[in-house]
């Protein structure tokens, strides 16, 4: 008896395992993969170069004396904003005046000697009667004096014409402010000792790495923007001006140093203010325009953001975000710049997500009008973060399958279907055979 009420509770436990079993075989198989259908559209691409980097003063100069002399004042202050033109510092005048009425003196009595130099000359190379033929080496003589006068007098003058252009004052070559000064009144200086260092506060760079794989794309001239991390709303167009010839290895990784010059923020607010009296006065822009006409925004919705401008309310979504008129660009300032390496303008694009990779091959699941599903082989172009440009084997309006989960069966990487994943900006897409 005891047996048989053994096996009944093992027979139990089994069943038991076996329903769990199912159970859970059930919720593993309906755990698939969600997708979604997506139409094929037409759309502008842009493959960048990520870095970041902080803004620096591009355009420093240092104003140096043109002359020795004693500092007589200095006119200006570190952060003093001063004009094209205006007068920083001075050395004493009295020096000056003295140093050029010596040089004058100088001159006058070179151009004495010379004239002596040649009427002695004269003499020996043409006797009177009276007196012997005149020795060889004396006429040599006197003609190295005749030319070493010669020289001594081009000297002088020379002195004299650069004294004459030397300024005993230092002024501003254009509009700026002064980031140091080294000296002060009464200061006993040399020809060539530095002042005061002057900026223009409207030009900037940031110096940025970039990586040994992504240099190549870049070249001097490359288009780049540069937003402030400060002012999200902030992004200036640039350019790079600079690339650094050698590498920069850090912790074996290989970077090369890039210079991003970046547009005026004065040039841009002209564009701003531009842009804001023809929106005023009914002129749209261009991307609202293509807006229009590519279905994306109504001539009503665009009336109404009309309406809000007139009425103060600023400018809305599809709109140029605007630069506020107190703000001002400071050095150190964190940035985040795009190098622009490839830019695809009205091309056919397909989320990368809906694309997988066999061997060579590029494929995505086409839902046919029928209902029915294709494998279809696709030609690529660039790809940023998002999407992928599609060059042959799919037409606008047509739909794709793109897969929104995962499942929940564990995948080694030699299972994983290749494709799917978000390629890095400025990157190749990395194949698999």
């Amino acid at each position: 008896m005891r047996m048989k009420v053994l096996k009944i509770a093992i027979i139990l436990v089994l069943c038991s395992f076996a329903i769990s079993s199912l159970s859970c075989a059930s919720e593993s198989s309906s755990a698939q993969i969600e997708s979604k259908v997506v139409e094929v559209q037409r759309g502008n691409l842009v493959v960048d170069i990520p870095a970041s980097g902080n803004l620096a003063l591009s355009l420093k100069k240092e104003l140096a004396f043109e002359m020795s002399g004693t500092v007589e004042e200095i006119l200006v202050e570190e952060g003093d904003s001063v004009e094209e033109g205006q007068v920083l510092a001075k050395l004493d005048t009295s020096e000056w005046e003295k140093n050029l009425r010596t040089l004058e003196l100088d001159v006058t009595q070179k151009k004495i000697n010379l004239k002596n130099a040649r009427l002695a000359l004269e003499k020996v190379e043409y006797p009177t009667d009276s007196q012997q033929a005149p020795d060889p080496l004396e006429v040599d003589v006197k003609e190295l004096q005749v030319d070493l006068a010669k020289a001594r007098l081009e000297e002088a003058e020379e002195a004299l014409d650069e004294a004459e252009k030397a300024s005993p004052a230092i002024t501003a070559p254009f509009d700026g402010f002064i980031t140091k000064v080294n000296v002060e009144g009464g200061d006993e200086v040399l020809k060539g000792t530095v002042a005061v260092e002057l900026a223009d506060p409207t030009q900037f760079e940031t110096e940025v790495l970039v990586n040994e794989m992504d240099i190549f794309k870049v070249k001097v001239g490359t288009r780049a923007t540069v937003q402030v991390v400060a002012m999200s709303t902030l992004t200036l167009p640039a350019k790079v001006s600079w690339i650094s010839p050698t590498a920069t290895v850090q912790a074996g990784v290989v970077n090369y140093r890039v210079k991003v010059e970046i547009q005026s923020l004065q040039a841009v607010l002209q564009e701003q203010q531009e842009a804001r009296q023809r929106f005023s006065s009914g002129e749209l822009p261009e991307q609202l325009k293509k807006a229009i006409e590519e279905g994306r925004i109504t001539q009503e919705q665009v009336e109404e953001m009309l309406k809000q401008r007139q009425q103060g309310q600023g400018w809305q979504q599809g709109l140029p975000s605007m630069i506020p008129e107190d703000f001002q660009m400071k050095e150190g300032l964190t940035v985040t710049v795009s190098i622009i390496v490839d830019e695809k303008n009205d091309v056919l694009l397909v989320p990368n997500s809906a694309i997988t990779i066999q061997g060579r091959q590029t494929y995505v699941r086409v839902m046919l009008p029928n209902g029915t599903v294709e494998e279809r082989a696709i030609t690529v172009g660039i790809c940023d973060w998002q999407y992928t440009e599609v060059i042959d084997g799919l037409n606008e309006g047509e739909q794709v399958i793109v897969p929104q989960g995962t499942t929940t069966t564990p995948t080694t990487p030699q299972q994983r279907q290749p494709g799917g994943t978000m390629p890095i900006p400025g990157m190749p897409r990395t194949w698999h055979d």
